[in-house]
């Protein structure tokens, strides 16, 4: 760890005299890049001088403990310094975490994509009740969402709902819905008042940019057809809606949400390049299997994740054991307690894999 925080002032000495370069101010997006690598070494040097602190404060207070004759005096150094070195151990926490390598996936936009499983008309509903669950979510970070492309049940559920979240550090906080959510309640269709159960699939894409995913025209195959509505009902008289199959990988991704055929293109593009950045990615993951020990998972959508029981106003999240017993506050979008809890989990998960193996952490998939 040592040397890894040695490296990391000693870049952070660095960028402070390039931040002082008029030359870097011009060129806006790698100042913003610069800035924003600059403000998180500057964290990580806050908490170590912050440690440094600490250890003197505990040196003089053991001194004091040693060295002091009077009872009553003795017991107060013994006092300070058991809250000192409880101090000690947290902010050392805090900066193991910010040494820990960021994934430069954590501060991408997304494309989510959430399609009803086993359940029929219930799952669908279900979908529909994700897709609000992340929107308030989205809504109270300050974050940006736009439906890309959706299918509708008549009874107002989605069979399928695709759509993007722009934000800060979007990834980092919804990467770990990608899964199987099993949900168990009374639904709205049923007379008898039986509990059935029904799943739904989520999958979070990294939003990639064009430059980062060359797709060449020649791959593509682009159909174009007029959009439908529930039941099959045709919903535009004109040719919008669009179908493109990306040849080399056999992905098909079709946009009908607009009435523009231009507009449909473009979202299903984007939709196009996050599926293909994926595959990539999921290739690079099984390079380095050993970032699959986290115990959040692998992020594969067919593994089961969490479940939602309504009756018992519970949610339990398979992967690290958390149950919460407020399950009507998180389908309106209190959920950044569970976030947290799987983003915590990871990190120490990281952390542990370090220790045992001496080596140097990477970030999970």
């Amino acid at each position: 760890m040592n040397e890894r925080l040695e490296s990391l002032l000693k870049r952070r000495g660095e960028l402070a005299v390039l931040i002082e370069d008029a030359a870097l101010v011009k060129d806006q997006q790698k100042y913003r890049q610069v800035m924003k690598e600059y403000a998180h070494l500057q964290a990580v040097a806050e908490a170590h001088a912050q440690c440094v602190e600490l250890e003197r404060q505990i040196d003089g207070a053991r001194a004091l403990f040693q060295n002091e004759k009077d009872a009553e005096m003795r017991e107060l150094a013994r006092e300070e310094l058991r809250d000192l070195e409880a101090l000690s151990l947290d902010a050392g926490e805090r900066l193991k975490a910010l040494l820990i390598p960021r994934d430069p996936l954590d501060e991408k936009n997304i494309i989510m994509e959430i399609r009803a499983g086993t359940g029929g008309d219930e799952a669908a509903l279900f979908a529909a009740d994700l897709y609000r669950m992340y929107a308030r979510f989205a809504e109270t970070r300050g974050w940006k969402f736009e439906i890309m492309s959706s299918s509708e049940t008549e009874l107002g559920g989605y069979r399928e709902i695709v759509f993007s979240i722009n934000g800060n550090n979007v990834y980092e906080n919804l990467r770990y819905e990608s899964g199987a959510h099993r949900v168990q309640r009374v639904p709205a269709t049923e007379a008898s008042g039986r509990i059935h159960t029904s799943a739904v699939t989520v999958a979070v894409l990294p939003e990639a940019d064009e430059t980062e995913i060359d797709i060449k025209p020649e791959d593509l195959r682009v159909d174009v057809m007029r959009s439908g509505g529930p039941g099959g009902q045709s919903v535009n008289t004109t040719d919008s809606a669009v179908r493109i199959t990306h040849l080399p990988t056999g992905l098909v991704v079709h946009c009908q949400d607009e009435k523009s055929q231009i507009k449909n293109k473009a979202k299903a593009m984007r939709i196009l390049r996050a599926r293909i950045y994926e595959l990539e990615e999921m290739k690079a993951r099984a390079e380095r299997a050993e970032a699959r020990k986290t115990q959040v998972g692998s992020g594969d959508r067919s593994e089961r994740i969490r479940t939602y029981n309504f009756p018992q106003n519970r949610l339990t999240d398979h992967r690290i054991n958390l149950t919460l017993y407020k399950l009507d506050l998180v389908m309106q979008g209190d959920i950044g307690d569970l976030f947290d809890a799987l983003k915590l989990s990871a990190r120490e998960e990281m952390l542990r894999t370090k220790s045992d193996e001496g080596g140097e952490t990477r970030p999970a998939p």
